[in-house]
């Protein structure tokens, strides 16, 4: 009998050594976000308590056309809670799209993947939550779980556990996601010591009219600096939104805009800034003089007779923001959907989008029809959209 049990503790103990001598890469972290509560009971946690989307096929869900679209335009933070598992979106564009992103990365590394050293270790918990949790639970029809990874299913590509550096992380991302992923830190503090958030790293292929890499180390107020209205309206209650947003919380807003072409990467041409050009840096006069605002109608006029109407998008963003739970760093994040005005017309919302184009000097912020180029391009499209 105890030769017996000499032999049974030496095979458990060989079937033991060959399981620790297993590769690293085969073994899938584990990510743990749930704790106890004072009883001993573990909570449900939002990280984990993803909600599949079992039947979901990518390439028949059609990009949503639900705007928000309002006879006044009124500058607000306009928030909407949602759940973790609504974080991303993804339709039939993804391939497509993909492609896009690859191209806009190589061609413009700089400017589309920064990240600044204190934020490494937050690129690599959404890295990690990504690839290990959210991906494959919420979407198990394109990201399946495989030894070292996930199988990124519409492309056969295997998306690592492990990248090799922070900016391989950013670039996997945005390889693998129809999204733009910028994340904040509390890098220093207001006079009554509120957390101020910089920008420190992020993924972005998709910038409307402003560049991310300028806008690398900034606090949200510099960020949001030309914006009209955004420091009277916003920038306090936004400072306090991103400082005290809970862990678990998730919320979303949409916009939109119009623009006289149909590129996706853009840093600049979306706005217009009080030169009449689409450069705010550009030389010229700004004296208030006017001369000066003479030539700045004739740059107006001159851009006006330059829209051609197949070559607008209506463009809008589907933006969320969420904490991670062991940084504790925020998550902007945004999908940029586009409509050409015929299929406005075909969508059947063209007098909503009208009246929205004629409400933006309306609303409480009037100067944003001049800083969204309305006076440029709100003529000839309303009428377009009204034929």
């Amino acid at each position: 009998m105890e030769l017996v049990a000499v032999c049974l503790l030496s095979v458990i103990s060989a079937v033991l050594l060959a399981l620790w001598k297993l590769p690293r890469q085969i073994q899938r972290p584990i990510v743990s976000y749930s704790s106890e509560d004072n009883d001993g009971v573990i909570e449900k946690d939002p990280y984990t308590e993803i909600e599949p989307l079992t039947g979901f096929a990518w390439s028949t869900t059609s990009p949503p056309t639900t705007l928000p679209l309002k006879p006044k335009y009124h500058l607000t933070m306009a928030l909407e809670n949602i759940s973790m598992s609504d974080i991303l979106a993804i339709d039939n564009t993804y391939a497509e799209r993909m492609d896009i992103r690859r191209s806009i990365m190589d061609t413009h590394p700089d400017a589309t993947l920064r990240c600044n050293t204190v934020c490494e270790p937050a690129v690599h918990e959404l890295y990690d939550y990504m690839t290990n949790v959210f991906l494959p639970k919420r979407f198990p029809t394109l990201y399946r779980p495989i030894p070292g990874g996930i199988l990124n299913i519409v492309n056969s590509e295997t998306i690592p556990s492990r990248p090799a550096s922070p900016m391989a992380a950013l670039r996997t991302l945005g390889e693998q996601i129809d999204t733009d992923f910028l994340l904040l830190l509390p890098s220093s503090s207001s006079p009554d010591g509120w957390p101020i958030y910089h920008l420190e790293a992020f993924v972005t292929c998709f910038p409307s009219g402003f560049s991310t890499q300028k806008k690398l180390g900034m606090p949200l107020s510099e960020i949001h600096a030309p914006v009209p209205g955004y420091k009277a309206k916003l920038e306090k209650s936004m400072d306090r939104f991103f400082a005290k947003i809970e862990c678990g919380r998730a919320v979303k807003r949409s916009n939109w805009a119009l623009t006289t072409h149909p590129l996706l990467f853009t840093e600049g041409g979306n706005h217009l800034y009080a030169n009449g050009k689409t450069d705010m840096y550009a030389d010229g006069k700004d004296d208030g003089s006017e001369d000066d605002n003479g030539e700045v109608d004739e740059h107006i006029l001159t851009q006006r007779r330059e829209v051609v109407i197949k070559d607008c998008r209506l463009r809008s963003e589907r933006q969320t923001l969420f904490r991670l739970p062991k940084t504790k760093a925020l998550v902007f994040s945004f999908k940029t959907y586009q409509h050409t005005l015929a299929d406005v017309k075909k969508d059947g919302y063209t007098e909503q989008l009208a009246e929205a184009m004629e409400g933006l000097a309306k609303g409480n912020v009037p100067e944003m029809d001049f800083y969204k180029r309305g006076v440029v391009w709100r003529e000839p499209v309303v009428e377009y959209l009204r034929s």
